[in-house]
């Protein structure tokens, strides 16, 4: 039987595995974690899927303890500033599209759709929500959309079927902290100590970490989250890291924390922000008393003192005391996230830039199948290949994603931004563009296995960008376009109505932060 797991590192990668694998196993695992105190996180405020929801509710986490807690916020969606032109913006809302007679309204808006209304205005609800700040529940805690509320109790991202409108902002140093009270109130042994040497038997199979205070830890199963460091599986397992960057470019950031003591008259934007610059792209990440903004740049067309100047210069003007946090990012996955009796979970399996806010999907993926995979004494290799298949696809399939981002944006007014359009891209990637140029994308023709993002996402980011097809379906030309339109008019009517009736962002975060 496998009877200990030691995770080496901590951190939100470290303490959301230790949390897991507790409220999985309870007492049947020994869970150790052993973390330096002079080893600082990477986390700056964080940004999510809404999937993160099956996280909180596995552990049995009611958002209105742990939010106010962890400076927390909602997140309808990702507001894209300027990658299509300096002043347009457009949404990519948690929101499947609405379908008439089995086509989209993103196909009718193709084929006599308002023009002078934007496609996501059009096609969707939730901007109206974003433009009017609005929040996703009633003062009284109900969601706007209440057949998809209550707790999903132990389910896992893979098991979705319904599309919850809304992912969350926090502090990722908060939340580690949470969930440190809440791993350790559960038998998990905290450690904090300095790894000093990692041990191997004849096999090359890890036996023990040995730490500067505490001795020996020996474990069965060991878990890496040493961030971009890669302390076990890099380092001393030597698996190869597969780097992205020829198809993803940027591979440097620059963080501030930026308080807000006005957010009660100037209210709180339920989204992330993600605004094209001339070297990449600065993220806004309304936080409860504070932003988390950062310029995500190639290094290859701007400094890291340029970049620090434009962020500062955006986004906190005249506060030259906010300490800049530089972070230099390793872009890419490694060929295996699981060698031996070693898994590597967070900044050690992977990472892309955090333009689809994926870095706390790939953790929560990451464990969820790791407890769905975990093995015996047997060790059974197809265990092993199974989970790295799936990471591999989730990692994969992101970075198609994310190239298409910088395929299909229209700017290409700075060397930077030239390049994205001549810089290689994936081949399945290309076949796709190709046939978005004819017809919307749909569930046969994005990336064909679980990665995170559906189908309307894809269609939301080419429509946004102004990849448009070059013409509607044509059997639309010969359908009755009655229920499109009624379907159209119920959108616009609930949404009218959903600004009217729903609180604030602010008052109901302050709500509950007064009652926490």
């Amino acid at each position: 039987m496998i009877n200990s797991v030691v995770i080496v590192g901590g951190g939100t990668a470290g303490w959301m595995s230790a949390s897991y694998m507790k409220a999985a196993f309870g007492d049947r695992i020994n869970v150790t974690l052993v973390e330096s105190d002079r080893v600082s996180s990477i986390g700056v405020g964080e940004a999510t899927f809404s999937t993160v929801r099956h996280f909180f509710d596995y552990l049995g986490l009611d958002e209105r303890d742990w939010m106010p807690k962890c400076a927390g916020s909602y997140k309808l969606g990702i507001r894209f500033e300027n990658w299509r032109e300096p002043g347009h913006h457009f949404y990519h809302p948690f929101e499947r599209l609405r379908t008439s007679d089995g086509f989209t309204l993103a196909d009718w808006w193709l084929l006599e759709g308002d023009r002078s209304r934007p496609f996501d205005r059009s096609c969707f609800l939730t901007p109206s929500l974003c433009e009017a700040q609005r929040s996703p529940r009633m003062l009284d805690g109900s969601l706007f959309a209440g057949d998809l509320d209550g707790s999903l109790g132990r389910s896992t991202l893979e098991e979705q079927r319904a599309q919850f409108p809304y992912a969350y902002h926090f502090d990722a140093g908060l939340l580690a902290q949470y969930l440190t009270t809440y791993g350790t109130d559960r038998g998990v042994r905290h450690v904090v100590d300095d790894v000093v040497d990692v041990a191997r038997d004849e096999r090359g199979w890890l036996t023990h970490v040995t730490t500067r205070e505490h001795g020996e830890l020996a474990g069965d199963l060991f878990i890496d989250c040493t961030g971009f460091r890669g302390l076990l599986i890099n380092q001393t397992l030597e698996e190869p890291f597969e780097s992205f960057q020829d198809v993803l470019p940027n591979n440097r950031a620059v963080a501030l924390r930026v308080p807000k003591s006005d957010q009660a008259t100037t209210g709180m934007n339920p989204y992330t922000t993600a605004t094209a610059m001339d070297a990449g792209w600065i993220w806004t990440i309304p936080l409860f008393g504070r932003h988390g903004n950062g310029y995500v740049y190639s290094d290859e067309f701007c400094t890291p003192e340029e970049a620090e100047r434009t962020l500062r210069a955006f986004a906190a003007p005249g506060q030259d005391d906010l300490e800049a946090n530089h972070i230099r990012m390793r872009i890419g996955r490694n060929r295996r996230s699981w060698v031996n009796n070693c898994v590597a979970i967070g900044l050690s399996s992977a990472f892309v830039e955090p333009l689809e806010s994926t870095g706390i999907f790939f953790i929560q993926h990451g464990i969820e199948q790791l407890v769905k995979h975990f093995p015996d004494e047997h060790w059974d290799p197809t265990l092993v290949n199974s989970y790295n298949d799936r990471v591999a696809h989730v990692l994969d399939g992101v970075k198609e994603f994310l190239v298409l981002h910088y395929r299909t944006a229209q700017r290409d007014d700075t060397p930077y931004w030239k390049e994205t359009k001549t810089r290689a891209i994936p081949d399945a990637l290309a076949a796709r563009l190709e046939i978005g140029a004819s017809q919307l994308l749909d569930e046969h023709t994005i990336y064909p296995y679980y990665h995170g993002f559906e189908q309307y996402s894809w269609i939301t980011m080419m429509m946004g960008m102004g990849h448009e097809p070059a013409r509607p379906r044509p059997t639309l030309a010969h359908t009755d376009p009655t229920g499109a339109r009624a379907a159209s008019a119920r959108l616009k009517a609930d949404a009218e109505r959903l600004v009217k009736a729903l609180p604030s962002c602010y008052e109901y975060l302050a709500s509950i932060n007064a009652a926490g």
